[in-house]
């Protein structure tokens, strides 16, 4: 039987442009757009300066820097736009695999896919979007109940295969390539217990090294083709668990888990964003009794509890802590009726805090997986006055028919003014003859 990395090389060097579909590739166009935005937002907000000093450090080249005018060499480069896009909390999530599918993908679509079509380029994002979206889903929470960052322990071999297509690697190098991937598959959460930011530093990571893996396995290192499913593979290693075969290739090239992928409205973790339009909902309702609220109940899943609810979680040591805090959010939301990226410049606001102490979760066990689960809240005000709210699941999932409004009003959010030069490059790509309009438009983008 061929290894589950032999299947994915096969796959995704196989693909042909006009064998992925339209709403694959309006997918993939929707999520880079995402992803710039949010690279020019987090640029804008000076929120990875130290990525960037460190990239620029590494040395010049040929890739081109968000929100930067020397073009460094392309892992540099791909380690600077990872952080980036990923700074904010802002970026896209699979709910399957709770994972940030764009942040370790777009950085090697940027440095890699110069010489590429359009729509070649696009069929390199689909493939990396589908690579890490099926590799975090077949094992459900299963990076994060061991404290790793799902994100980065998968989202490396998605920028290996990517970087392998784009470089035109045969089979056995690209197999090569994902095994090399193996051994920088990593992303600590420990993060969560001191209000640290590595986190944001995870997608640049997986984005440089997939890279890099690619371009050993071309000069001829070797990885093993078992780096999935053997007994010191990813899955055995780093999930506890067998590699589930099946969930990983089952339906490649027919059934796109890249068109499931969330958009966040909010700058926060995605683990309370059902919550928080929950919250969003019941503060219409009290709206002329937000000061007199004495009690608010939200709940949790079992799977998120850790992450976003943990004991101590109403007090944030950070702003990039507080996007880990569902009581401090939700009662930010209740106090100001919206969180956005202004809303964690400040975290010791009074009445943010005051209200924050007030919020109570409450673990249930909705079924299904913690990024997708339900929101729900119940407040009740000093003078007895009680309401509540429920949601099905966050906005900004696959199934929200608004999806494509709400991607550019965010993008244009996030760019400012003369967004729409860069917009209309990204959902024209399929047509264009290379990534150059594009880069053109980025380089020439004031922040």
């Amino acid at each position: 039987m061929t290894t589950i990395a032999e299947e994915l090389a096969d796959w995704a060097l196989g693909v042909r442009p006009d064998q992925v579909p339209e709403d694959v590739r309006r997918a993939a166009a929707r999520h880079l757009l995402d992803a710039l935005g949010n690279a020019v937002a987090g640029a804008k907000a000076r929120a990875a300066v130290a990525a960037v000093r460190a990239a620029r450090a590494m040395g010049p080249g040929d890739a081109l820097v968000i929100g930067e005018s020397e073009r460094l060499s392309r892992p540099a480069a791909a380690l600077a736009n990872g952080v980036l896009i990923h700074a904010l909390d802002f970026d896209d999530t699979h709910a399957g695999g709770l994972v940030h599918a764009s942040a370790p993908v777009v950085p090697v679509l940027l440095a890699e896919g110069g010489a590429v079509s359009g729509e070649e380029a696009l069929t390199a994002l689909a493939i990396g979007l589908e690579t890490i979206c099926r590799l975090g889903a077949a094992a459900p929470h299963g990076f994060h109940a061991v404290g790793l960052h799902a994100t980065a322990a998968c989202g490396v071999f998605a920028s290996a295969l990517t970087a392998a297509r784009l470089r035109g690697l045969s089979a056995a190098e690209t197999v090569n390539a994902l095994g090399i991937a193996g051994s920088r598959a990593s992303g600590l959460l420990e993060f969560l217990n001191t209000g640290s930011s590595t986190k944001q530093l995870h997608p640049g990571f997986a984005a440089s090294d997939g890279l890099v893996a690619a371009a050993l396995a071309a000069a001829g290192a070797t990885g093993p083709s078992t780096v999935f499913e053997g007994e010191y593979g990813l899955y055995r290693a780093l999930a506890r668990r067998d590699a589930d075969r099946s969930a990983i290739l089952d339906g490649l090239g027919d059934r796109w888990e890249a068109t499931r992928i969330t958009v966040k409205p909010y700058p926060a973790c995605q683990l309370m964003h059902a919550q928080l339009d929950a919250a969003h909902e019941v503060r219409a309702e009290l709206v002329d009794h937000l000061r007199d609220l004495d009690e608010v109940v939200v709940e949790a899943h079992p799977d998120a509890a850790s992450i976003v609810c943990a004991p101590g979680k109403e007090t944030p040591r950070s702003a990039y802590d507080a996007k880990f805090s569902l009581p401090w959010s939700v009662a930010a939301m209740l106090v100001d009726g919206s969180v956005t990226v202004a809303t964690y410049d400040r975290i010791d606001r009074p009445e943010v805090t005051a209200l924050a102490a007030r919020v109570r979760t409450e673990v249930v066990d909705f079924g299904g997986v913690a990024a997708d689960q339900p929101g729900r809240i119940r407040v009740r005000t000093a003078g007895g006055r009680t309401a509540a709210a429920e949601v099905a699941r966050s906005g900004g999932g696959p199934d929200d028919p608004g999806i494509d409004r709400l991607v550019t009003a965010k993008a244009l959010g996030n760019l400012g003014p003369g967004g729409e030069k860069i917009i209309d490059p990204v959902l024209g790509l399929a047509d264009a003859p290379s990534l150059a309009g594009l880069i053109r438009a980025l380089e020439n983008h004031e922040l």
